[in-house]
């Protein structure tokens, strides 16, 4: 083989064992930068968020509605150390829902979700006020919108009684819909005659809830069956 090759593939190798060190060496800072991106994202989330749990918290059965299939939710009791303050009780019952689904299927909300803040109104309006990943996290579609709806507004509305109506806002800010369908313009009320997570606005709709089948009555006989002539 003549030198000049031999000088050639030489090189060629050289240059190839130094590409694969750069290479597997922008694989493991690109692996540490997520990282650090992802604890720094939780950092902030952390810290937005307000702490739930106070010195008189006592264990306390709750109804949290998770998913059952892709178009129903059901209600689970859970035990949870809840406060009988009412803003911060739905805040911990909002953050079991979103940290607590008993499996991953039965997840409604998104598992990077972050409630910022919640505020009752004297008129009984909760407004919960969540992260964008609430927005960007759920799938497109009216049925995963409106069952990650009905979730919130039906374990805030089993849990808290003085609870009159939802209001959804997304970092502070109210937006058109949830992710492109479910309306968050109006309001959605609860404890009261309407379904939970119908909204007060015009063709909104309801996800049922999981319920037995009504049990059908055999019709009642008419006279003339009962004593023919």
């Amino acid at each position: 083989m003549p030198r000049n090759l031999q000088i050639t593939l030489a090189i060629l190798a050289v240059a190839v064992i130094i590409g694969l060190i750069s290479l597997r060496g922008l694989q493991n800072h690109v692996k540490r930068l997520a990282q650090t991106t992802t604890t720094e994202e939780q950092a902030r989330r952390d810290l937005l968020k307000p702490s739930t749990s106070s010195p008189t918290d006592v264990p306390a059965e709750a109804k949290i509605f998770w998913a059952n299939g892709p178009e129903q939710i059901v209600p689970i009791r859970v035990v949870l150390p809840l406060s009988a303050e009412p803003v911060k009780r739905a805040r911990q019952l909002i953050d079991a829902l979103i940290l607590q689904p008993p499996t991953p299927e039965q997840r409604t909300l998104p598992d990077d979700a972050t409630l910022l803040g919640f505020y009752i109104l004297p008129d009984g309006t909760a407004v919960a006020d969540f992260s964008d990943t609430l927005s960007t996290g759920t799938p497109s579609g009216i049925l995963s919108e409106m069952q990650a709806v009905n979730s919130i507004a039906r374990t805030l509305e089993s849990n808290v009684s003085s609870l009159r109506r939802l209001k959804i806002l997304i970092h502070g800010q109210e937006v058109d819909t949830l992710a492109g369908h479910v309306d968050l313009t109006g309001f959605f009320d609860l404890n009261s005659s309407m379904p939970a997570g119908l909204p007060n606005t015009p063709g909104g709709v309801s996800l049922p809830t999981s319920q037995p089948a009504p049990t059908a009555e055999p019709p009642t006989p008419s006279p003339a069956a009962k004593h023919p002539r």
